[in-house]
């Protein structure tokens, strides 16, 4: 029997009211708690508790310290590489159903990132010695 539109389910914006309820209902909730809190709360401002937290640790000079370049930089491109890893994930789920169409498109994917990890490589963002 061939599909037909009539047989199609069709959403209406009634359908999508108890969603709509429930998110008001949350956030209305959000906004009491944090009036409440601000409202019932103690109001107690010492220099103890306006003084910034260290975690329990003294200050004892300013935190703004150059730092140098290379951990942001070794940051990046562990998430960089890291996100690769993720997208071998559906590969590795479904190879044989992507069969030889899908094995090449890995193999480009994985050339692209060997190119770019031979890049900086060569440019010395690796390197910790300077």
């Amino acid at each position: 029997m061939p599909f037909t539109l009539l047989q199609a389910e069709i959403n209406t914006a009634a359908d999508y009211l108890p969603i709509v309820i429930q998110v008001i209902f949350a956030l209305g909730l959000v906004f009491t708690i944090i009036w409440g809190s601000d409202l019932l709360g103690p109001k107690r401002k010492t220099s103890d508790k306006l003084q910034n937290f260290e975690s329990g640790i003294e200050i004892k000079e300013n935190a703004r310290q150059p730092m140098a370049i290379k951990y942001f930089l070794v940051a990046i491109l562990f998430v960089l590489f890291d996100v690769e890893v993720i997208f071998f994930y559906p590969y590795a789920v479904n190879f044989r159903a992507l069969g030889w169409d899908g094995f090449i498109a890995v193999v480009l994917f994985v050339a692209s990132f060997l190119t770019g990890f031979i890049y900086i490589f060569k440019k010395g963002a690796m390197k910790w010695e300077e």
